[in-house]
């Protein structure tokens, strides 16, 4: 009986904190809300499940987020198997828009982000591809070190380094424009006022 206090204890005061960063990544893994919540929702189930396994008071974020990351590969690897299913709502729903896209999503990334970035911000982070995405959001956005990363996602730190490397300087030229548009210059390489004469 004390055992499973005790399990419950770890579950609620080391995992359950981490619910909010679980849910924001799982939804720029995914793009949809509901697959998402799923998402987080085996998450907890696998470890609640495997509880035994987690050794407390270590990093609980990192081991849950390695738990989402495998079964986010697990359910992709199903549906890559799966013939192509269309869902005909999605598709009057993105004919019926403005723009094309579904204010939705708009919607659900700016509660993500609290405001921490503009959409066009979250909009090209969310068009890299998945392994350049998801080091930015654990570094970028998450805080995870390199090394946290490199378990999580099961790549040596080099590799962490380098599509940490390459993400970033794919998403600096999607948003160049955006960044003039702000007023922003890139000075890298510039000389320094009066370093010519």
């Amino acid at each position: 009986m004390s055992e499973t206090k005790d399990k419950n204890n770890v579950f609620e005061k080391e995992l359950l904190p981490h619910i909010d960063a679980l849910k924001t990544f799982a939804f720029h893994l995914t793009y949809n809300e509901n697959d998402a919540d799923d998402l987080v929702q085996e998450t907890y189930m696998k470890a609640f499940r495997f509880i035994d396994k987690y050794i407390e008071g270590t990093n609980a974020k990192a081991w849950l987020f390695k738990i989402l990351k495998n079964a986010y590969i697990n359910e992709y690897r199903k549906k890559s198997k799966r013939p192509t299913q269309v869902d005909f709502e999605d598709i009057v729903n993105y004919h019926d828009s403005d723009d094309g896209s579904t204010s939705s999503y708009l919607d659900l990334r700016e509660e993500i982000f609290q405001n921490m970035m503009g959409d066009e911000v979250t909009i090209a982070i969310n068009r890299l591809p998945i392994d350049f995405r998801t080091v930015i959001l654990l570094c970028d956005v998450e805080g995870f070190t390199y090394e946290e990363i490199s378990k999580i996602i099961n790549v040596p730190i080099g590799t962490v380094r380098s599509r940490l490397f390459r993400a970033r300087n794919m998403l600096k030229e999607k948003l160049k424009k955006y960044a003039e548009s702000k007023g922003f210059r890139d000075v890298r390489g510039a000389k320094a006022v009066g370093e010519e004469e």
